[in-house]
């Protein structure tokens, strides 16, 4: 699977907190955002179903 990029806007508190939960987990800020990205697509699935997804012919 590629890896995609993807911007976000954060105001500077948020990102600032974001840095030091990384930095507590051993974690680059990217990192722990797709770990947290991770968890809730997890949680969401376990709550709704798995997301199908339709492949690109």
């Amino acid at each position: 699977m590629a890896t995609k990029s993807l911007s976000i806007r954060i105001d500077e508190t948020m990102l600032h907190k974001l840095h030091v939960v990384a930095d507590y987990e051993g974690r680059s800020a990217n990192s722990e955002i797709l770990i947290l990205i991770r968890n809730e697509i997890e949680a969401f699935e376990q709550k709704h179903g798995k997301i199908e997804l339709q492949t690109k012919k």
